[in-house]
């Protein structure tokens, strides 16, 4: 069974850093493009980050340029979310989604929900003072 765990979320204040961990079970996440993706209250789910299978090609929202950065350990089937100079308007539940085992050789990788087909259940990132 496909199942996808995040982890590493919590309350930091504006500035602070955290790295969150998407694991998976049921498959090798390396064949797989893996997105982050975030819903704060009364908002929309919008994509933050993404890894294609192709290595190398990442891609982010305009919003955490220059701040988050996306990576992937084959060895460890996992991949993460590293998150610095935090603010408060990054405060959601964040979520990791993979595409099916064998697709996301995107060369531009893709933001958008629907591309994914596994979702986590989301770890909560709170950023306030």
């Amino acid at each position: 069974q496909v199942q996808l765990v995040e982890s590493g979320g919590g309350s930091v204040q504006p500035g602070g850093s955290l790295r969150l961990s998407c694991s998976a079970s049921g498959f090798i996440l390396s064949t797989s493009a893996v997105g982050w993706f975030r819903q704060a209250p009364g908002k929309e789910r919008e994509g933050v980050s993404c890894i294609s299978v192709i290595a190398g090609r990442t891609n982010y929202a305009d919003s955490v340029k220059g701040r988050f950065t996306i990576s992937r350990d084959n060895t460890e089937n996992m991949v993460y979310l590293q998150m610095n100079s935090l603010k408060p308007e990054d405060t959601g539940l964040y979520f990791c989604a993979a595409t099916h085992p064998g697709t996301g050789n995107w060369y531009y990788p893709s933001l958008s929900a629907t591309a994914y087909n596994y979702w986590g259940q989301g770890t909560q990132v709170t950023v306030s003072s």
